[in-house]
């Protein structure tokens, strides 16, 4: 198992609008408010123009990192960077793929950039003027699994800090239809291998390891408001990860990833 420290982290989710106010509501000390919507902050890392390009799964990630980086204490875009999207922007590829099936097939250039699966990572090295390596992931159900376990050999390999960053935004029908993601979500976590940053007080830690053979059930988490939002984006799988953290409990998570799983022990 990969010893790690979470120095720092973030989420943003409707009723869940950064990780302070998120706190009481992953502890089950409060109630999820069925009816919010998704709250973001203006994307200020950015400049005018390419705020204006900006499609939701990067105001949603930019949200999320630069809040995980600045808690954990340092420069957005100094850490290298691990990004998992399952879907990508599935907006944009519903706006392109209607193009190319209409009389007119000409494509946007700036939509086109916002369809690749790094546009993303792009966004976040601009504006943070940021030149550390970035991984882009997207491996359908296992994005969570892959791009978690990925952070931590990295940050092993490494001996510093990597920020994990998860994002998925809503796709409508008919990609919707085939893949349910009916709300936006997005969290980043500041990992560093365990015990390096003495300096740091982290806000969890967590240990992970792969392990061949068949997987248990996915786990969820055990708030039910949480559990609707986590059926309905394909990695808000990580609220099960985020709520255990928050409850500074010890629990054993088991992702499945291609014929494995991926093992989490937290607390």
């Amino acid at each position: 198992m990969i010893g790690l420290d979470v120095l720092g982290l973030s989420v943003q989710a409707p009723g869940l609008a950064g990780w302070e106010q998120a706190l009481p509501i992953l502890r089950g000390e409060q109630r999820l408010d069925p009816d919010a919507t998704l709250a973001l902050p203006a994307p200020a890392l950015l400049a005018a123009n390419e705020r204006r390009r900006a499609g939701l799964p990067v105001r949603l990630a930019l949200a999320v990192c630069e809040a995980a980086t600045r808690m954990a204490g340092l420069v957005p875009g100094e850490a290298p960077c691990v990004f998992g999207s399952s879907n990508g922007d599935g907006a944009v590829v519903h706006e392109l793929l209607e193009t190319l099936a209409g009389p007119d097939p000409a494509l946007s250039p700036t939509r086109f950039h916002n369809s690749v699966h790094n546009a993303v990572a792009g966004y976040w090295s601009i504006a943070t003027g940021s030149r550390a390596p970035v991984t882009c992931l997207g491996c359908h159900d296992a994005t969570v699994a892959a791009s978690l376990l990925k952070a931590a050999a990295e940050a092993v390999a490494t001996g510093g800090p990597v920020l994990l960053c998860l994002y998925d935004a809503p796709m409508q029908p008919p990609l919707g239809a085939l893949r349910v993601t009916t709300i936006g979500f997005a969290c980043a976590l500041l990992l560093t291998p365990a015990g390096t940053r003495r300096e740091a007080l982290p806000a969890g830690r967590i240990a992970v390891g792969y392990a061949p053979g068949g997987a248990e059930a996915e786990p969820a988490p055990l708030d039910e408001g949480l559990r609707a939002l986590w059926s309905r984006n394909p990695v808000a799988r990580a609220l099960v990860l985020l709520e255990a953290i928050a409850r500074e409990a010890r629990r054993d998570l088991c992702f499945p990833y291609g014929g494995g799983r991926l093992l989490v022990r937290c607390g």
